[in-house]
Formats: structure tokens, C-alpha cells, sequence
């Protein structure tokens, strides 16, 4: 059986009323300006978290070139949207915010005040070094600014890919054991408890939390993975407050962030250890799955408090359709980084977000 390999983190799903009104947002304010794939049809293979009905959705998987994990934009079609009953708070189960790297917090800062984003804090040191703020787009979602100077490309603007995420959990060493072996995020760089000055103005802050840090003891390895970047994991366990679950009540693809993906090899190898450790695969594709103009593998597994995790082993990624130019990974080295030159022919793929016919003509979605 071959060894597995987990790249980094590809992208965190964010489930929106609009792709085309989300999607200017974060090109426009984080750079995200890669249009990977786009895709409109049934997601069918989702059914355990979409009602046991095939839900239509429109789906697109953007990149920001500096490096870093993506975002995966997913707007559900043809059914009413459900919004949570109230604002997560620290400590609530599931995803609770997207980490963004950042190589000059202060000028990102400065930068969003002046054009009058929803920015919740000033820049301040988290317990393990690291200068961050919050600002919230305009649906509410939460991104935390960290500094972080990796670079796959330099850009024009200020802000990177995605750098992890924090995530709400119960039982905090059931959680380190299961992204620790799983997943890799094996090293403990922080584990504080308290009531921080660094999340004040954040929902649940006045909470006693308790906050681990976690990060790969592995290097970055695999045929995207210097795209991908570095990354971590926040975990928080609220000790003061019971928590909600931030998804609960709701289908997958509803407004919020609605799962992590990371990018993998070996696929076969990944089932077997996520059973093992009595996770086992509660969504799979199957091999040789269409993503848009993409192809791969996917398939998800839920951590201990039921945050879904996705996997997905990409076999070919779309450059110039057109001229049947693809990068096909299917052959390459597990775990050799491919040229700079290929990786960096995804920038042929920027592109802006144009609205869709149905949303132009106010159809209900």
C-alpha cells in the first residue's frame, strides 16, 4: 500500500447566496483572482447533509497566487437558503473562521479601514507570536489576518491565501488525535487557556477558552503543494459556555463555511487509516469524478464533533481548454512539488466573475 500524503490544505468551502457577488468580494479585497474550475449542476453524492435529495448548485474554486489554500464558493440553486438562528460564537463546533495569510497585517489594516470593510479588531499578538485582526465579509463570514510571509508568486496586493482555520471542538484531545494522525497536524505550537485580549470584540470572547495551535512536523510535499503553502489548525474548546453546533439545522452548501478540503495522494491509503481510527468515509466519488473542466477523487469524513472534512486526489486541472492544455497529475511524483513554471501557468486561468443568467433575470434560487 502506498504512503499517504497530505499536500496542505486546498481550499475551505464557503456556502453563499451569490457566487458572482461573493466572488468579486474576494478578489477584489483578498486576491483571489485564479478561476480553477466552474461548475454548475446536481450535487449527488452529498445526501446524507442535503435532505436525501440531490440539491442543483453552482460552485466555483478560486486561488490566489501569492499561496495559499483556496476557496471553494458553493451557491445551492432551486431551494430556500437556510441561515443560522444566531451568530456562532468561540467555542461552537464547526468551522468558525477562515485563517488568510498576510505578509504586512498593519498596511492590510490601514488598507481595510479606509475602504469601510466590516474589520472587528485592531492588529494584536495571539498567544503564540503571531500579529492577526478579524474582519467579516458581507455575509457574515469571519477571516482571521495573520501575518505569514510565504510567497508562491509575488502580487500586487496585500493579502494571501488561505492559512487553516479555526475550528470549535468538544473534547479537545480527542480532537488533537484526530488531526494529529489523520491529518498530520502533529505538533502542539500552543496550548493557552484564559480569556484573551487578542479575540476581544470576536462572539464569545468573555468566554474561558481554551486554544490549541497545531501545525505539520512533515514539510510541504506533493505536486501542488508549494501553491498550497503552509498552513495550521486552531482548535477551541469553550470551558465556560455549552456550545451550539454551527451547522446545525441546515443543509451542506447553506450560507457559511461549510467544510475543509485538503489536497491528497493515495487515496486507498487515506479510507484505510480514516476507518481505522473510526472515521470512516461518509461521501466518495470514486475515482475519475468531474469537477467542472477539472477531475479527481473525492470523499469526506466528519471529525469528532462532525465537522466535515473533505479529501480530494485532483488528477488533471484545466490551463487552456481550449488549446487541450491541462496539467495532469495522474503521473507525477507523490511527493515532488511540480515546476514552478506549470504551477505558475494557473494564472492564466484569472478571470472575472460574470452573473449567470439565472440570477440576472431575479429567478429564485
Amino acid at each position: 500500500m502506498k504512503e499517504k500524503v497530505i499536500c496542505g490544505i486546498q481550499q475551505v468551502g464557503i456556502g453563499v447566496r451569490d457566487v458572482a457577488e461573493s466572488w468579486s468580494w474576494y478578489r477584489e479585497h483578498f486576491g483571489f483572482k485564479v478561476k480553477v474550475f466552474e461548475d454548475e449542476g446536481v450535487a449527488e453524492l452529498m445526501l446524507p447533509y442535503t435532505g436525501g435529495k440531490p440539491q442543483p448548485r453552482y460552485a466555483v474554486l478560486l486561488l490566489n497566487m501569492r499561496g495559499g489554500c483556496g476557496f471553494e464558493v458553493w451557491e445551492p440553486r432551486q431551494r430556500e437558503l437556510n441561515y443560522p438562528e444566531k451568530d456562532p460564537i468561540l467555542g461552537d463546533t464547526g468551522i468558525f473562521a477562515c485563517k488568510v495569510k498576510c505578509p504586512d497585517v498593519t498596511s492590510a489594516y490601514r488598507s481595510f479601514m479606509r475602504k469601510g470593510l466590516n474589520v472587528l479588531t485592531e492588529p494584536v499578538t495571539s498567544p503564540w507570536g503571531q500579529e492577526h485582526f478579524f474582519v467579516r465579509d458581507p455575509w457574515g463570514n469571519l477571516f482571521d489576518i495573520e501575518e505569514d510571509r510565504y510567497v508562491f508568486t509575488n502580487a500586487s496586493h496585500l493579502i494571501g491565501g488561505g492559512n487553516g482555520v479555526t475550528i470549535g471542538v468538544t473534547d479537545m484531545e480527542r480532537s488533537i488525535g484526530f488531526y494529529g494522525k489523520l491529518l498530520d497536524y502533529d505538533t502542539v505550537v500552543s496550548d493557552t487557556t484564559g480569556i484573551f485580549e487578542d479575540l476581544e470584540g470576536i462572539p464569545g470572547s468573555e468566554h474561558t477558552l481554551r486554544r490549541v495551535l497545531l501545525k505539520r512536523s512533515k514539510p510541504i510535499q506533493g505536486p501542488l503543494s508549494e501553491l498550497l503553502g503552509t498552513s495550521h489548525l486552531e482548535l477551541i474548546q469553550s470551558l465556560s459556555s455549552m456550545p451550539s453546533k454551527i451547522y446545525e439545522g441546515r443543509m451542506w452548501g447553506d450560507p457559511g463555511f461549510i467544510h475543509l478540503c485538503f489536497d491528497v495522494r493515495n487515496m486507498d491509503t487515506i479510507q484505510k487509516e480514516a476507518e481505522a481510527l473510526g472515521h470512516p468515509f461518509v461521501c466518495d466519488s470514486g475515482t475519475d469524478f468531474e469537477m467542472g473542466d477539472a477531475n479527481g477523487h473525492f470523499a469526506y469524513v466528519e471529525d469528532p464533533d462532525g465537522t466535515l472534512i473533505e479529501f480530494v486526489e485532483t488528477f488533471r486541472i484545466p490551463v487552456l481548454k481550449r488549446l487541450g492544455l491541462y496539467i495532469d497529475l495522474r503521473d507525477k511524483d507523490d511527493k515532488k512539488p511540480l515546476s514552478r513554471f506549470i504551477t505558475k501557468s494557473l494564472r492564466l486561468l484569472s478571470a472575472k466573475p460574470k452573473r449567470n443568467r439565472e440570477q440576472a433575470t431575479g429567478n429564485p434560487l
